[in-house]
């Protein structure tokens, strides 16, 4: 009697990617799109890069299964990632950057133009790294993105380990960015040079009244928030006092829950650990789906 072979395992969706520019008000701003072709987009995914970076950052540089954008396609969703003001399309126009309020305003103006690249299914979900997290924080704090479901927080918290003015920081210590080699694929820093950009003088400027300003917004953050902390990350305290002072500042959001992402440096999505960091973020993002007014599932 022979065994008939197993069946081969389904073909992962086909994933339509597209280079774009959104219109914000005047300032272009290139972005990352990725849309699903065997469903219609459950909700859209916003992810913006840190300092330095853009937007290839969350699209698998140096390898396939780090792009957060493939695997939300895959999933339903629809995703983009943005050149911040001041990186890719807009470096022209604002050669030195803006800093966080402005940039949630130029970053808002964009997502409004979204619909006209596909479905944006039933609203935003923000995933944020490092410096990105600030905008998108403010975004949050001041409701300047209708239908938004929630935000996800990487590399970012509220009280600074290593002061961003102190000397070195921003050319890039390698504790502080990376952490251990290993946590990379291989040819990750060769990849890294479509992925690294000179961050805008404005934004540097910015980054160091970061924890007064979390104070003063934080507070006004009505959607359900979600902070990882990488096993080794460098800029930011982390300690419990720090982590409930962080949640207790974050007291008109329905949701606050912090993570820790083991065997990942400060930059999780470019590591081995960025599948995993991807997939947490976006099951957060089914969560807020499911909870949103009217959502399905939804819970009394």
């Amino acid at each position: 009697m022979t065994t008939a072979p197993p069946a081969p395992p389904p073909p992962a969706p086909v994933v339509d990617r597209r280079l774009i520019t959104l219109d914000a008000d005047g300032i272009p701003l290139s972005a990352r799109l990725t849309l699903p072709t065997h469903v219609p987009p459950r909700a859209t995914v916003v992810a913006l890069h840190g300092a330095g970076m853009s937007a290839a950052y969350f699209d698998g540089p140096a390898h396939p299964e780090t792009s957060l954008l493939a695997l939300a396609a895959e999933l339903g969703f629809a995703a983009v990632a943005v050149d911040r003001p001041g990186y890719g399309a807009s470096a022209g126009q604002l050669p030195h950057g803006q800093g966080v309020a402005d940039q949630a305003t130029t970053l808002a103006a964009a997502l409004r133009g979204l619909s006209a690249y596909g479905a944006t299914g039933a609203g935003i979900f923000l995933v944020a790294h490092s410096f990105g997290s600030k905008p998108a924080l403010r975004m949050a704090a001041d409701g300047k993105v209708p239908g938004l479901l929630g935000l996800d927080v990487s590399g970012c918290g509220d009280e600074y380990l290593v002061p961003p003015t102190e000397p070195g920081t921003r050319a890039g210590s390698w504790k502080l960015n990376w952490g251990p080699l290993r946590l990379y694929p291989p040819g990750t820093f060769q990849a890294g040079l479509a992925v690294v950009a000179p961050p805008p003088e404005r934004e540097l400027a910015d980054a160091a009244r970061w924890p007064e300003e979390f104070a003063a917004l934080a507070g006004r953050v009505r959607v359900p928030v979600r902070f990882t902390f990488a096993e080794h990350e460098a800029w930011w305290r982390r300690d419990a006092s720090a982590l409930a002072r962080l949640r207790n500042r974050l007291d008109a959001a329905p949701r606050v829950r912090i993570d820790h992402q083991p065997d990942a440096g400060h930059n999780i999505s470019l590591g081995w650990a960025a599948r995993s960091y991807h997939l947490r973020a976006l099951g957060f993002a089914e969560e807020c789906l499911r909870r949103r007014p009217g959502g399905e599932g939804r819970r009394p």
